[in-house]
C-alpha cells in the first residue's frame, strides 16, 4: 500500500468526540438533519459509520455467501467532522430557539413611523 494515499494518514487521531453506539445528527451534505447511531469509528481514515444514513450500493459477485451475487445496499462512511452529538446538537437548537421567539423579535424590534404626506 502506498504512504501518499489521501484517506490513510500515517498517524491518526487517538480521540473523536464520538464513539460506538453514540446517536448522532448528520451537518452536512444531502444526509444533513438525519439521526442514527454510530455502527463503527474509522480512527485511521477519520470516518463513522452511522446506522440508516449514507447508503450505498455495493456491486458483489457470486460466492459461498452470496449465491446469487447482485447488488447489496449498506451504510456508507462519512467524515467524522460532519456528524454532531444528539444530545449536544439539540441543547444548541433549544438554546437558539428560546433566545428568539417571534414575540420577543416584535416587541425588540422599533415600531415603523410613517411619514404624512402634505
Amino acid at each position: 500500500m502506498a504512504l501518499y494515499r489521501i484517506n490513510k494518514p500515517r498517524h491518526p487521531q487517538v480521540h473523536f468526540h464520538v464513539k460506538k453506539n453514540d446517536e448522532v445528527v448528520i451537518l452536512s451534505g444531502t444526509q444533513r438533519g438525519k439521526r442514527g447511531k454510530v455502527l463503527e469509528v474509522l480512527r485511521d481514515r477519520s470516518r463513522v459509520i452511522v446506522e440508516g444514513v449514507n447508503f450505498i450500493k455495493k456491486h458483489s459477485r457470486k460466492s459461498p455467501q452470496q449465491p446469487e451475487g447482485g447488488i447489496i445496499e449498506r451504510e456508507g462512511a462519512l467524515h467524522i467532522s460532519k456528524v454532531m452529538l444528539a444530545a449536544t446538537y439539540d441543547s444548541r437548537k433549544g438554546a437558539t430557539a428560546s433566545a428568539a421567539t417571534p414575540a420577543e423579535t416584535e416587541a425588540a424590534a422599533p415600531a415603523k413611523k410613517t411619514a404624512k404626506k402634505k
